[in-house]
This record gives structure tokens, sequence and C-alpha cells, in this order.
């Protein structure tokens, strides 16, 4: 009897707390999702350089950018005719997301943001600091971005690695370079 008395209290007990979870599962989801699409929002007016204010972000967005689907590709247009997309692949301990910007020659980089990464903090982590993605600034992808050893930076498809982050800095290469032949060639058949 004491054991079937246990045995019931833990159903119910899982059983409550089961059903709290999902309750707040349902209810949160929604929230999460809207905070993600604000994100996205704010990373590609923040690649384009367009301000904005918390208040006024979604009528900005709205008003400066041009969203368009092709092959299940999403693409942002600026009014000034600058095209940015998202780039996402393997870091080394995860995933890195960001929004990449090109200028209206589509060959050269206007900004990249970063979204999600979970690389070292102070190592590979500085790849979402604002002052290494001002390197890309201006930057070629054509024929290939380069990153590079710190301080051999010479050419205008160059880059210098973060120091100490050498994987870290192979990988988001990789991913750019991946990512953007195929998203651009999309872009320029229009």
């Amino acid at each position: 009897m004491k054991v079937l008395k246990i045995i019931i209290f833990v159903v119910l007990l899982g059983s409550f707390f089961t059903t709290l979870l999902v309750a707040i599962n349902h209810y949160t989801t929604p929230i999460i999702q809207k905070n993600e699409e604000l994100k996205k929002k704010r990373s590609v007016l923040d690649v384009f350089d367009i301000s904005y204010t918390k208040e006024n972000l979604e009528d900005i967005f709205s008003d400066n950018i041009e969203v368009v689907q092709k092959e299940n590709k999403e693409f942002y247009l600026s009014l000034s005719r600058e095209v940015a997309f998202g780039i996402k692949g393997s870091g080394v301990w995860g995933p890195i997301k960001g929004i990449i910007a090109f200028n209206p020659d589509f060959e050269s980089i206007k900004g990249i943001t970063i979204i999600h990464q979970e690389e070292t903090p102070g190592l590979g982590g500085r790849i979402s600091e604002e002052e290494y993605l001002a390197k890309f600034q201006g930057k070629k992808v054509f024929p290939a971005l380069k990153i590079v050893p710190h301080g051999k930076a010479k050419a205008e498809n160059e880059v210098d690695a973060i120091t100490g982050a050498t994987m870290t800095s192979k990988a988001f290469e990789e991913l750019i370079n991946n990512q953007v032949g195929e998203y651009l060639a999309l872009i320029k058949e229009n």
C-alpha cells in the first residue's frame, strides 16, 4: 500500500510539472519568436547602418528594407540597392549566424553583424565585436575572402585573423565564402 501511494504521488507530481512546462512553453514560444524576428530586423538595419530606436524599429525596417524571397532564400534590399542576407555555419564550438551586406557593386562588403555565436569568450568570441567586424567593410569577396595571420592583410580581399583564434577565423572565412557566391549569383540574376 505504501509503495502504491509513492507511485501515485510521483505520477501526479510528474504530470503536474509536465503540464506546467507545456503551458509555459506554449505561452513563451510566440514571445521568443517575436524577439528573434526583432533581433534579425535590428541586425539588418545595423548592417545597412540605418538608425532606429526601439520604438520605431518596425516602421524604419518596413520603410527602408524590402524583403525578397528567391529559391527559398531571403534577401534584404535597402533603398540604395545594397543587398544583405543571412549567413550561418559551424564555428569551432557551435553555430555562427549573422547578416552580411554588400555594396551595390555586389563585390565589396558593406558590413557584417553576428546574431549568434558560441565561440570562446575573449578569443573566437571576438568575431561578434564591432571592432573586428569593421575590418570587413569594403573588402572584396571575389575571387575569395581570405582571413590571414594578424598583421598580414594587404590585399583588398584579406582581413586579419583574430590572434589566438585561428580555427574560428578559418571557420568564419569558410562560412562566408561558401554562402556568398551562391547568394550573390541568385541576386545578380535580377
